[in-house]
């Protein structure tokens, strides 16, 4: 992540997924690194990572066990918390596995203190608290007072319908999400399967507009180059990372394409007309997005717009982002 840029661009977090744990527990009941992956303990990797500037995340599941079978965390709240705290883990991604048939908000939040919200804050220590529940359970309703995000569907795939059913889940519930808590429609495919570059564009720029959290999902040791470069597009950066942090919200849609706009905190400049293009990094001779301009199938065009402009809809578009 050093070597690439990655955390110039601002991605701070390495997370570690599911696997990491031992078969089982030790004697006492906590987790333990699995010996063979971790000779050297969690905790002195966890230094290692935090010695080159970035932070650690780890992963964990509200059931009996995790997906891949590990130990889960359920009524294992607060031996859990305590070691990821010990360690100083700095992101938990918490599954949704297992579970029991028990009601989500049961699990990820109670009254008594041995749920795992509250087994975090009792650590004193700030841990990024990821909500994993696919989205079962609308937790854009009930998850903003408990974690930082909430997964909003089932698992991404790095196919095109799998990202376009993601993004149409979206519509209704952008304005859940705000500082303090984000939907979180998964991490990124890009670089992964059969994507075409298009498509990594378009989804890599609806996520960075919806202001979900950016978390690549490709080998970061081996970063195919149009997806690292992509992924380092410090414009379309800056519009995830935008102070306002108000998601894009769809304000018109056809068969042959959707319309976007959202706010972003450097407001407007009366009776000035500005287009820029996020993608190319330029802007037009002319402040008019015209027919000229259509956009092919499965492409996205990212415009950041001033006050004044106009946009033709003559020809057939896909998907258009557009901050006035």
């Amino acid at each position: 992540m050093v070597k690439h840029g990655f955390l110039k661009a601002g991605y701070k977090y390495l997370n570690l997924d599911d696997g990491w744990s031992n078969d089982c527990r030790n004697e006492s009941g906590y987790l333990l690194p699995d010996p063979d992956a971790f000779p050297s303990g969690m905790k002195a990797l966890v230094d290692y990572i935090h010695s080159k500037g970035l932070l650690f995340g780890i992963y964990a599941d509200s059931g009996l066990t995790t997906c891949a079978k590990r130990p889960g965390s359920l009524n294992y709240e607060k031996k859990d918390a305590q070691v990821f705290a010990e360690w100083e883990v700095d992101y938990l991604k918490y599954d949704n596995c297992d579970n029991m048939g028990l009601p989500a908000v049961d699990r990820y939040k109670a009254s008594h203190k041995d749920k795992m919200r509250d087994a975090l804050n009792a650590t004193r220590r700030p841990i990024y608290f990821s909500i994993c529940e696919w989205g079962e359970n609308k937790p854009f309703l009930w998850a903003p007072p408990i974690g930082n995000s909430w997964r909003t569907t089932q698992d991404i795939k790095a196919n095109w319908t799998s990202v376009l059913t993601i993004l149409d889940k979206q519509r209704n519930i952008t304005n859940y999400a705000g500082p303090g808590g984000w939907n979180d429609p998964d991490m990124l495919e890009i670089g992964n399967g059969n994507l075409t570059l298009d498509e990594q564009r378009s989804h890599f720029s609806f996520w960075a507009a919806l202001k979900a959290p950016l978390i690549l999902g490709f080998d970061i040791r081996n970063p195919p180059p149009d997806a690292r470069d992509m992924a380092l597009n410090t414009e379309i950066i800056a519009v995830n990372q935008d102070p306002l942090g108000v998601s894009v919200n769809i304000v018109e849609h056809n068969k042959y394409y959707e319309i976007w706009t959202g706010p972003l905190s450097d407001g407007y400049v009366a009776r000035q007309i500005a287009v820029r293009d996020l993608w190319d990094k330029k802007n037009p001779d002319k402040g008019i997005f015209t027919e000229r301009s259509a956009v092919p199938p499965h492409t996205t065009t990212v415009l950041k717009l001033r006050y004044g402009i106009k946009v033709s809809r003559k020809r057939r578009l896909h998907k258009i982002l557009i901050y006035p």
